[in-house]
């Protein structure tokens, strides 16, 4: 009996773990850092072992286009001029310990691509990009 109490405890630790992992996975409301204001969905997603986010939803003014294309983006991109509902604006991350680094994040309003990592904080995902010495760090929720 002792023995099955002990594996059923231990499966429970892995299992909790597990479940830690994944934290990132599913959709993110993105706020921006400098108004507050929610601008996106992204859903994060693995591929092939790695980490990829994809907008799914844009949060617009009845002023602003509700189906714009990166026009900002590098020419030389596969994203310029491509649609940004369905864009895959963060590439390449794999997990390092809490953290998942080593990808890019491209904001598609300025169509800056910068080097990221992201973590999870207080149930926030923290998504913070490089560029070179400088960086901005932005707090998304869970979207449901």
């Amino acid at each position: 009996m002792k023995i099955i109490r002990t594996l059923l405890l231990f499966f429970f630790i892995v299992c909790s773990y597990s479940v830690q992992a994944q934290d990132i996975l599913g959709k993110w409301k993105t706020i921006d850092d400098e108004t507050g204001e929610a601008k996106s969905v992204v859903e994060i997603y693995k591929k092939d072992g790695l980490y990829y986010g994809q907008i799914v939803k844009l949060f617009r003014n009845k002023n602003q286009d509700p189906d714009p294309v990166c026009d900002k983006c590098p020419e030389n991109d596969e994203r310029f001029n491509q649609k940004v509902i369905g864009m895959e604006i963060i590439k390449g991350l794999s997990k390092s310990g809490d953290e998942y680094t080593g990808g890019t994040v491209l904001k598609p309003d300025e169509g800056k691509i910068y080097k990221c990592k992201i973590w999870v904080e207080d149930n926030k995902l923290m998504i913070r990009g490089y560029w070179g010495i400088f960086y901005r760090t932005q707090e998304w929720l869970k979207y449901e």
